[in-house]
């Protein structure tokens, strides 16, 4: 792990324009994606949630975060809430107090990631990591979202992935 954190936009910015907000992030993905140069993105799939406001805000940023990652030729895997958290926790319904919990605990943090977006985030990641060690050692084909990359930037570096988690932005 080398960095993570959340995003949010000021409520001003917000009220700007309508796509101010998708365009402040769309920035920073471009700005973590060169900086880190990750060979591929790993997010969580649309989940139904109750709010309809909400949902669609997270779609959304989810399309942000597919075209970014398309831009820079960045491959895409998209995981279930529930797969993401039987990965990390070994329950599908685990909270996000055990997400937090297990995730101190897989990468060795010494304080609690927070807030709990940011856990979640780097819970996509390990969910990507261990699916991908699991794919390699098994000869499954990757299956991505974006299948032709914008820039032939290539895939995989040295037969590694290396991921980003996108979540709770």
């Amino acid at each position: 792990m080398l960095d993570y954190g959340t995003f949010r936009v000021d409520a001003k910015r917000q009220k700007e324009c309508a796509g101010a907000a998708l365009h402040d992030i769309h920035s920073l993905l471009c700005e973590l994606i060169q900086k880190f140069e990750p060979t591929v993105v790993a997010v969580e799939s649309i989940f139904s949630a109750l709010n309809v406001r909400t949902a669609l805000r997270l779609a959304e940023v989810r399309g942000v975060v597919l075209l970014a990652a398309a831009q820079h030729g960045v491959a895409v895997h998209s995981y279930s809430p529930r797969e993401v958290k039987a990965s990390v926790a070994g329950y599908g319904h685990a909270d996000k107090r055990q997400i937090q919990l297990m995730v101190r605990a897989l990468l060795s943090l010494s304080e609690m990631p927070e807030p709990a977006d940011a856990a979640d985030a780097l819970a996509v990641a390990l969910c990507h990591i261990q699916a991908d060690q699991a794919r390699v050692r098994f000869g499954i084909p990757a299956t991505t979202s974006v299948a032709t990359p914008m820039s032939g930037r290539p895939a995989r570096r040295n037969g590694r992935e290396t991921p980003l988690g996108a979540a709770g932005i």
